[in-house]
């Protein structure tokens, strides 16, 4: 018999209510609290299930380390073409964009950002949910172009 599993990426954070509040508004998704209101769900109708907790001394992790040392983070994938506007919603709701190496003008693949509380996440193009949208639209041949 197999046992049933699933993963859920938890957050810790100091108010889980206002950071929950962020994911579920930024992720079109729904909060669910249970009994524990320190504990709150964000599920949304794509496969997205995360949570957040509160943690009492919480303290924002640090990213981008000094040393380029890699962190979990979130990677929240959109279409090409509404990654401006994704940005924007994302900065309106309350994140603030991270300084990397990289150039931040013109077009690119991947920007990193903090949550309210201080998480790092990127949004990231995949180039694939483009295609598979043109697709379902029945703009684009079987051999994706």
């Amino acid at each position: 018999m197999t046992v049933l599993k699933t993963s859920v990426l938890v957050l810790d954070c100091a108010e889980p209510m206002e950071l929950a509040g962020f994911y579920a508004a930024l992720l079109g998704a729904e909060m669910q609290v249970g009994s524990d209101p320190d504990f709150v769900e964000i599920i949304g109708n794509q496969g997205v299930h995360l949570a957040v907790r509160r943690d009492h001394g919480y303290a924002p992790p640090s990213w981008p380390r000094p040393e380029d040392s890699q962190q979990a983070h979130l990677r929240i994938l959109v279409d090409e073409g509404d990654m401006d506007e994704a940005e924007r919603e994302a900065i309106g709701l309350g994140a603030r964009p991270v300084d990397t190496k990289d150039s931040n003008s013109g077009p690119r693949d991947v920007r990193v950002y903090t949550d309210p509380a201080g998480h790092s996440f990127s949004l990231a193009v995949y180039p694939s949910f483009a295609t598979e949208r043109r697709r379902e639209a029945g703009s684009v041949s079987s051999d994706g172009v």
